[in-house]
């Protein structure tokens, strides 16, 4: 219990630090969303073309090349994680809406702060979570379970990451919503959508 109240003192230290940089920490994550997300797309290349090589591999030469399986799992958590805060900021996520639109504007802005909220304090006790059990896995050097005994901290420990950029992009968002004059929603770029929710 006093690891929950320690992440949800310093998940509101860090929204009220936000609040007193100011909007130059938007153009910073956006630009770290972008640099992770271009990242998340190479290693899906690379992904394709380990996966495309081990088929060659195993059916052309009879030599399957070892630990692809668990190599590919091991890069779907950076895959995913890299590009989640990005994700979050062009309101890519699914949601159900359909309720939300159909009350008044003032209820939408209280109920997306609300869920905000309580998506940031979810994010920060995975993040925490996430960071234990990836030191952890440094700690032991655990590896998969198979040859070529691939190391699982460096995909484990992108979890936590990932999580601490999406707390950090809505509470960005809850900033945008509360205080619109001080934390203006940044112009969308062609293909995007805006990052705060109507």
């Amino acid at each position: 219990m006093t690891e929950l109240i320690g992440i949800v003192l310093v998940t509101a230290a860090s929204v009220t630090i936000l609040a007193l940089i100011g909007q130059h920490i938007e153009q910073i994550l956006r630009k770290t969303e972008l640099l992770l997300t271009y990242l998340s797309a190479v290693l899906i290349l690379l992904l394709m073309v380990y996966v495309l090589l081990e088929v060659l591999m195993r059916y052309a030469f009879n030599s399957p090349l070892p630990g692809h399986l668990e190599g590919a799992e091991l890069l779907l958590p950076m895959i995913v994680f890299f590009a989640i805060s990005y994700t979050q900021a062009r309101n890519g996520h699914v949601g159900m809406s359909l309720v939300v639109e159909a009350l008044p504007i003032r209820l939408q802005r209280f109920i997306n702060i609300f869920t905000l909220g309580l998506s940031i304090l979810t994010c920060a006790v995975l993040a925490y979570f996430g960071t234990k059990q990836a030191y952890f896995a440094y700690e032991i050097n655990d590896v998969t379970m198979t040859p070529p005994y691939w190391p699982i901290w460096p995909s484990a420990s992108i979890v936590p990451i990932g999580y601490g950029l999406l707390a950090l992009r809505m509470s960005l968002q809850i900033l945008q919503h509360i205080a619109p004059k001080r934390f203006p929603e940044p112009p969308p770029e062609d293909f995007e959508q805006p990052s705060t929710f109507r």
